[in-house]
């Protein structure tokens, strides 16, 4: 994996993003940094370490890795303008069709569909009771 300077990344996210434009995909993953490139030792601290809030940003198309790092104080900078790039480079999206909701009557919607109405219309709720004697079951189903 290739680590860039945030100028050369942009750029180089700008041929990237023109080449995956009806090809392929391009995945950029952001990720919390804090400077440090070899694990914490189990046992003991490390002498001279100071952890740093950071932003690791990874672009990968399958191929190519690319990678950068941005501390706390540039974020915002480099996420306009990486933003500003990505708004350019995704023409190619689509907009989602509004479905139109289906009305139904005022008395469907007031009735649940398990209900019914007796002839004094009381609401009567169907139900299912199952009883278990030894191997077999036995079903009740009043209405």
């Amino acid at each position: 994996m290739v680590l860039l300077e945030r100028e050369q990344l942009l750029m180089e996210l700008t041929r990237l993003s023109q080449k995956c434009l009806l090809s392929s995909n391009l995945f950029i993953t952001p990720k919390k940094y804090d400077g440090r490139t070899k694990p914490v030792p189990r046992k003991g601290t490390v002498e001279g370490f100071e952890p740093s809030d950071k932003c690791l940003l990874r672009t990968t198309d399958g191929n190519k890795k690319i990678s950068t790092v941005a501390s706390s104080q540039e974020v915002n900078k480099f996420q306009m303008a990486h933003s500003n790039l990505l708004r350019a480079n995704m023409d190619g999206l689509k907009k989602r069709d509004k479905k139109t909701k289906s009305r139904k009557s005022k008395a469907a919607q007031g009735r649940a569909p398990d209900t019914l109405l007796s002839a004094t219309n009381h609401r009567i709720t169907s139900f299912l009771l199952v009883f278990t004697v030894g191997h077999k079951a036995r079903f009740l189903v009043p209405l």
